[in-house]
């Protein structure tokens, strides 16, 4: 699957109706995110079942904000509507395949477990 431009628009219901969503924070005056472009395209042509977007974080600073990025390029990924990684930084072509293979052998439920028992322990 080729990338996608997300806007704030599309951004929820991306996260909402995938599986497996990784996205690119960039902008178009950044060095690093030009280099890294090419590497995200390739990885994402390599699995069609994970969505790679995109974000302008100049046409979307809204989405900069919420997640609250500081640099650029980030890479983030969710899994089942839940974030479980970020990076600032260009990840290398082999780390980000990785990633993929991580999410997909992911067990959410374990994920979930662990976010109630900080939760709980939040809230003693």
């Amino acid at each position: 699957m080729a990338t996608l431009e997300l806007s704030e628009a599309a951004f929820a219901e991306t996260i909402d109706n995938n599986e497996i969503v990784i996205l690119d924070f960039w902008a178009e005056w950044c060095g690093p995110c030009k280099a890294y472009g090419p590497v995200y395209e390739r990885v994402s042509e390599e699995f069609p079942s994970v969505v790679f977007g995109k974000i302008n974080t100049e046409e979307e600073p809204e989405l900069g904000r919420m997640f609250n990025i500081r640099s650029i390029p980030t890479t983030i990924a969710f899994k089942q509507q839940i974030g479980v990684f970020m990076q600032p930084g260009a990840l290398p072509e082999d780390a980000l395949r990785d990633l993929v293979k991580m999410l997909e052998t992911l067990d959410m439920d374990e994920v979930r477990e662990e976010m109630k028992k900080i939760n709980d322990a939040d809230s003693q």
